[in-house]
């Protein structure tokens, strides 16, 4: 397989000044790439095309209609409701697919993939820019990536050629678990193993389907890893999704063998780079999760009865608990792969309800390799600037709200 690492442009932009971009019809190019974006993927051989979309629009109804034989579920994933969110995923996706091959091209950069909810359906959409090769080097190559323009540079300097954009998503009902909850009128404080299961094995369904994904295009990583959690409407289910670039970087195949066959990773493309540029190769995203009742039916609610003000110690015991069973257990996941370290890691709590509390703890591990190294001794400035926002609305919208982008 040929590297696109090797066709990386050392210096001089490949478009001189005076030429323009223009579509394969002649018109002039609309392009969601930033400025920054265009001069990175310029140093990469490619220039910019037309933003392109795929869309499928689901009746609401259809999810009501699962949600109504499911009430009586123990907890877990909704099996009904991942496979239709991931059917309309991959719908928007073919036909983005499509518009991609019916603009000449064989590449695109930046693809999302979002729902849409409108007035009693909800859109699933997937939009991206197309780029087009400038010289015959990357003619060859042919790919979809969730990263953006200076996302992929700084990935393809690390040593990772990308071959698609890839999804891996579960839903679950919280509202099934608050109902659970209810009836466990003697609750008391401490860990709910019950549930720490349940989160833990629904949590990690998203990650083994992007890693099956991957597989299924001969990937041996998936690098840019995004989670998003996000609920489905008003239907009381939430869908935890992870999105990202799925790649072949031939210099980690030992590492990646060890760990099934494709390494995943959170970590950011400066990240990535960054880390590669130390010698370290990302093995697995971990993550961990812990679930605990803080006692409201037993002693913890009448702790506050007498209280004028200064720390709930008992509270501040369990929450530091249930902390520390997360991270045990994204230890013992890194431990398990054989990890140096374990980078990035961000933590997140959430109300189940009832006086129940979620932990979450998600990170990359990460293991030194000798022979890994970047293409360039330092990235260019475009592929660390951040591009700011300059269309601002604060007002809400009436139509079409994007809770994609509403992430914890």
């Amino acid at each position: 397989m040929a590297i696109f690492s090797n066709n990386i442009q050392q210096g001089d932009p490949l478009q001189q000044p005076g030429e323009t971009s223009q579509d394969v019809s002649g018109g002039p190019v609309f392009t969601g790439l930033s400025g920054n974006e265009m001069y990175c993927l310029n140093l990469l051989g490619f220039r910019p095309g037309n933003l392109i979309v795929g869309n499928s629009v689901f009746a609401l109804g259809f999810f009501g209609g699962i949600t109504s034989n499911v009430r009586t579920a123990v907890g877990g994933e909704i099996s009904q409701i991942t496979t239709m969110i991931a059917e309309g995923r991959r719908l928007s996706l073919e036909r983005f697919n499509g518009e991609l091959n019916s603009s000449g091209a064989k590449a695109a950069t930046g693809v999302t993939s979002e729902l849409i909810f409108h007035p009693g359906n909800v859109e699933f959409l997937s939009v991206g820019s197309v780029i087009y090769p400038t010289n015959n080097a990357m003619e060859q190559f042919s790919f979809t990536s969730s990263s953006d323009g200076q996302e992929l540079y700084c990935q393809v300097d690390a040593g990772y050629t990308p071959l698609a954009f890839v999804f891996g998503n579960v839903a679950y009902s919280i509202g099934i678990a608050r109902g659970m909850l209810g009836n466990l009128k003697e609750l008391v404080k401490g860990e709910v193993t019950q549930f720490s299961e349940i989160f833990n094995k629904t949590r990690n369904l998203a990650l083994q389907r992007i890693i099956d994904e991957a597989k299924s295009k001969n990937a041996n990583s998936v690098v840019g890893i995004r989670t998003t959690i996000l609920p489905v409407g008003l239907t009381g289910i939430q869908e935890m999704v992870m999105i990202g670039t799925a790649s072949f970087n031939p210099n980690i195949k030992a590492i990646a063998d060890s760990v099934g066959g494709v390494i995943t990773s959170d970590l950011t493309a400066e990240e990535t780079w960054n880390v590669t540029k130390l010698g370290y190769v990302p093995l697995k995203l971990v993550l961990g999760t812990s679930v605990f009742s803080l006692g409201f039916a037993g002693g913890v609610k009448a702790s506050f009865r007498n209280l004028v003000k200064g720390e709930v110690k008992v509270l501040s015991e369990l929450i530091y608990e249930a902390r520390e069973k997360s991270l045990a257990r994204v230890r013992e996941q890194a431990a398990e792969v054989g990890a140096d370290d374990v980078l990035g890691i961000k933590t997140y709590i959430y109300n189940v309800g009832n006086g129940v509390i979620e932990f979450l703890a998600i990170g990359t591990a990460v293991k030194r390799m000798e022979g890994v190294n970047t293409q360039r001794e330092q990235l260019p400035p475009q592929a660390i600037i951040r591009d700011k926002d300059t269309f601002i609305n604060v007002a809400e919208m009436s139509y079409g709200v994007n809770l994609e982008s509403q992430r914890p």
